[in-house]
């Protein structure tokens, strides 16, 4: 079977070492020895920012993703008392009020147009007022179109009115610089996934929270499975309360020990910018536009309207058959635009062969 190269934005084109990883022998979660490989894990991941080492831990869970966000969202935020602003501007926003009301947890929503930065005026104007707001949330790389948002500016507001803000950074953990975390007792915990920056394999995510947060052992979850709390207490001896991802931990903790060897984060920024920045060069020369304004996007994804001479479908199945996946807009976006996405395994050669085939397709 061909392998194809993954440019949607997680799972990713594995390296040979992670790959490797997940032919290690069989192990049970309940034996020492996972334990022990656990531990090594919630530290690596502890360090991945050192701004964060020491003062936030990390709860292990298996699920993709979404189940971190949800586990982070569950368990931190009260059902009575208080509210949580929510800053949505693509699909990713929208969910996690989504998880919330299903909840029964109190919101306020500022919903951007999807093409649009979070509206930090409305925001403040909402914040400055009476309020009972406690908790904010939002997406870091709102991958809905690739817009990396200033969460930086978020936490000046969270800063100024005495509110605390929760992260998804599933798509940026690893890859984006966290410039929010520059006053510790801001951030109170941030979401992420093994799948996409650290280039590990999907089935394991984690929860980064502030150490205090978690000692204080208060959970407000409706969940049995996705509450944040008994995790961090079995954790702390390397053990979970369900059945963890055995060999997706094999995967991430090669994974983890690749971007150590290759530079850290600050060299996988640098290297994603790179190949970000010549595959939007290239295809805006060849007329296919970025959807917004080069300097909105992350490092790791870009969108491109779907010219008027192609359709979404044509451009996958070019893609496809030269041995490459891309991603197709979602909601409103579905058929007038697609995502590559930078993540993962991707050499050079990699992409001078896009690019080749972005140039056949332009010539249709």
């Amino acid at each position: 079977m061909r392998s194809h190269i993954l440019l949607n934005p997680g799972p990713v084109t594995l390296s040979n070492k992670v790959r490797q990883a997940l032919l290690t022998p069989d192990m049970c979660h309940r034996e020492n020895n996972f334990a022990q490989m656990a531990q090594r894990i919630q530290n690596k991941i502890e360090n991945v920012y050192h701004e964060m080492a020491d003062k936030y831990k990390a709860v292990l869970l298996t699920g993709s993703g979404t189940s971190a966000v949800e586990a982070m969202l569950s368990t931190f935020i009260e059902k009575e008392n208080s509210s949580t602003l929510i800053l949505a501007n693509g699909v990713y926003g929208e969910r996690m009020a989504s998880i919330l009301e299903r909840q029964g947890k109190k919101t306020c929503v500022l919903s951007s147009d999807w093409s649009d930065e979070i509206q930090f005026e409305e925001a403040e104007k909402l914040l400055s007022g009476e309020n009972d707001i406690l908790y904010i949330v939002t997406v870091h790389n709102e991958t809905t179109t690739g817009r990396l948002n200033d969460v930086k500016r978020v936490t000046e507001l969270c800063k100024k009115y005495n509110k605390f803000l929760l992260v998804d950074a599933v798509s940026s953990f690893g890859g984006e610089l966290f410039d929010f975390l520059d006053e510790y007792g801001t951030v109170k915990a941030v979401a992420a996934t093994a799948n996409k920056c650290l280039h590990g394999t999907p089935g394991v995510s984690f929860v980064l929270a502030e150490m205090e947060l978690l000692e204080l052992g208060k959970s407000n979850s409706m969940s049995l499975y996705l509450d944040l709390i008994p995790y961090y207490q079995a954790q702390k001896k390397g053990f979970s309360p369900f059945t963890q991802a055995v060999h997706n931990y094999f995967a991430l903790e090669a994974a983890l020990d690749e971007l150590e060897e290759s530079g850290g984060i600050k060299a996988r920024h640098e290297r994603y910018k790179e190949l970000s920045e010549r595959i939007q060069s290239e295809l805006n020369n060849l007329g296919f536009y970025t959807y917004l304004r080069t300097d909105d996007y992350s490092s790791m994804i870009t969108s491109f309207n779907v010219p008027d001479y192609l359709t979404y479908e044509e451009i996958h199945e070019t893609c496809y058959e030269a041995g490459f996946i891309i991603y197709a807009g979602q909601g409103g976006f579905e058929g007038s635009m697609f995502r590559i996405a930078n993540m993962g395994n991707i050499q050079n050669k990699d992409v001078d062969r896009l690019i080749n085939v972005f140039q056949k397709l332009s010539q249709k």
